[in-house]
């Protein structure tokens, strides 16, 4: 049965402008204009039959019209009442297999006294309901309800969100980590769900259902007491960083050796990675290996190498005598630094994980671990990673190296057999910056998620970036993205960012971002119907909010300092 029955006396009045994907319709009746507000829903009719277009309110307006009358000359004022709709899909409203389908695309346009009619009431519930039942499927993800009517459940279309890159924002404070962890809970009741969330402070850590499993890149206690990939904690072994991260933190580049130094590493490398191939037998991968390729070697060989090198004597010119070698004393301060990082016990994750982070298999058990859904890797289809130890001035290369190791493995997989995977980028703006405030390790970090963003799509990689400050987020990740869910914005460069992102159809719908409620989102994209102002559902288990934690200044200073016990 078709939804829509309006009568032309239930019209709000007749379009009188046409525009691509904007009308203006004047409005006869004062009183219903009272009842019109911006960002509601409009019905408009359509130029075809058995067909409805659907449009947002954009601006609703009165205007005095001034005419002179001849008798006395005196001015009589005139109203005109109009109203703005920003069209953004067409409802096919007729009998038969089509009956009562939206779709987010404008088949045609409104004629000219087209009549207009308000989406409210019963109409607007029955249509909500409409969008719901879309949503209901296998695939999709209960966010919450439409601030529309908030009888109507909201779905986004998994498949959609994930597949196309996808951006969740918000200033502190306004729910974006609740979102998060909602989009996540859900996600773990899919069947064949498979993601990686780069968890930068461990506030995702209370999430824990079937579904879900956590790992930890490994700390200094983790290390000393001997925790392992089967007790969830990750290390990540120098060798698999790529020549030039290995470059970014050994080499300084303001020595003025630098070029000697990354030269000579790329060679010794490159020689310790093919003795080790060669040691183990290993002779089917010599033909093809590179200085890139996740090959153990052992970092103390290098040293001893890199030593040598530095200390070498050659011939001199006379018989019987000696000089300094052609890199003598040249690779000095890198073989420190080396050999500053290798005893860091905030870097243990890299040097210290053992003779089992030296197999040959190794990787495969990491990639085992991290990749595939609950039924193809035992653990769980939602792998939460803690990076809260990793040192902040390496925290962008090592978690773009994970991202790295998720990319080669799906580029490298066989179409028949890859099983797309998401990677949730939580704060991304530290790891995805701008390029002009990027440095050496940004850069490496950029290349590998600008790679992923263009192309990650092919290899059924997707990216969904989570942060509280888009304007600092890398433009080339939003660009590419093509769902947002956006919360309150107050800084006018982000509010800037995102209405750049977002349709022109959609007038000044993203208006309403710094007046979003704490939990309410503005949500846009393939992966939902109708561009909506949602209020999100409370996850079942809540993130670690350290800002809803008292603050010690609120309590007597004894009780968080003990000194002020003994001084009073």
């Amino acid at each position: 049965m078709p939804l829509f029955n309006y009568s032309d006396d239930d019209a709000l009045g007749k379009v009188i402008s046409v525009d691509t994907t904007t009308v203006i319709v004047e409005v006869d009746n004062a009183e219903l204009l009272k009842r019109l507000q911006v960002n509601r829903l409009a019905v408009l009719q359509s130029s075809k039959q058995g067909q409805h277009l659907i449009g947002l309110i954009s601006q609703v307006t009165r205007k005095k019209i001034g005419e002179i009358l001849d008798d006395n000359d005196s001015e009589a004022l005139n109203e005109l009442n109009l109203c703005k709709v920003a069209l953004i899909g067409t409802f096919l409203n007729r009998d038969g297999a089509e009956a009562n389908v939206f779709r987010r695309t404008l088949e045609s346009v409104p004629e000219i006294d087209a009549n207009c009619f308000a989406l409210e009431g019963e109409n607007l519930t029955s249509f909500m309901r409409i969008l719901s039942k879309v949503g209901n499927e296998a695939t999709s993800l209960t966010l919450g309800h439409y601030t529309l009517d908030d009888q109507a459940t909201a779905y986004l279309n998994g498949n959609k969100f994930f597949q196309r890159h996808a951006f969740i924002g918000g200033s502190t404070g306004s729910g974006k980590s609740w979102t998060t962890a909602k989009i996540i809970e859900q996600m773990a009741n899919l069947e064949a769900s498979n993601a990686i969330v780069f968890d930068l402070h461990g506030e995702y850590e209370p999430l824990n259902q079937n579904g879900i499993k956590h790992f930890k890149v490994a700390g200094p206690a983790d290390i000393e007491a001997g925790r392992t990939l089967m007790d969830g904690v990750i290390f990540l072994p120098y060798w698999l960083l790529s020549y030039e991260a290995l470059v970014s933190m050994f080499v300084e580049r303001s020595d003025q050796n630098a070029p000697n130094q990354s030269m000579i590493m790329s060679r010794e490398v490159n020689a310790a990675k093919q003795k080790y191939l060669t040691n183990g037998g290993h002779t089917d991968v010599l033909d093809n290996f590179t200085v890139d390729s996740p090959v153990p070697f052992d970092i103390q060989d290098l040293i001893t190498e890199l030593n040598d090198i530095n200390t070498e004597q050659v011939p001199g010119a006379r018989a019987g005598t000696t000089k300094a070698g052609e890199f003598n004393g040249k690779l000095s301060r890198m073989i420190a630094r080396l050999e500053n990082k290798m005893t860091d016990r905030r870097l243990g994750f890299l040097f210290q994980g053992g003779a089992d982070t030296m197999q040959f298999g190794w990787l495969e058990s990491l990639t085992t671990a991290l990749m595939g859904s609950s039924s193809e890797n035992g653990t769980g289809g939602i792998k939460i990673i803690n990076f809260s130890e990793v040192p902040s001035d390496i925290l962008p290369l090592i978690v773009s190296l994970v991202a790295r190791i998720a990319f080669s493995l799906q580029q490298w997989t066989p179409s028949d057999l890859r099983h797309p995977v998401a990677l949730m980028c939580d704060e991304a703006h530290l790891y995805m910056p701008q390029r002009n405030t990027a440095g050496a390790s940004d850069d490496i970090s950029l290349d590998i998620f600008e790679r992923i963003a263009k192309e990650g799509r092919k290899y059924g990689v997707s990216l969904v970036v989570i942060s509280q400050r888009p304007s600092e987020v890398n433009k080339t990740m939003l660009s590419q993205c093509s769902n947002f869910i956006s919360m309150r914005l107050t800084n006018s460069d982000d509010q800037s960012v995102i209405k750049k992102l977002l349709p022109d159809s959609l007038g000044g719908f993203s208006d309403i971002l710094p007046t979003l409620d704490t939990g309410e989102a503005l949500i846009v994209g393939d992966a939902c119907l109708l561009p909506s102002r949602i209020r999100i559902d409370e996850p079942i288990n809540k993130v670690n909010d350290w800002a809803n934690t008292p603050s010690p200044v609120l309590h007597s200073r004894a009780e968080w300092h003990p000194s002020f016990q003994e001084h009073g």
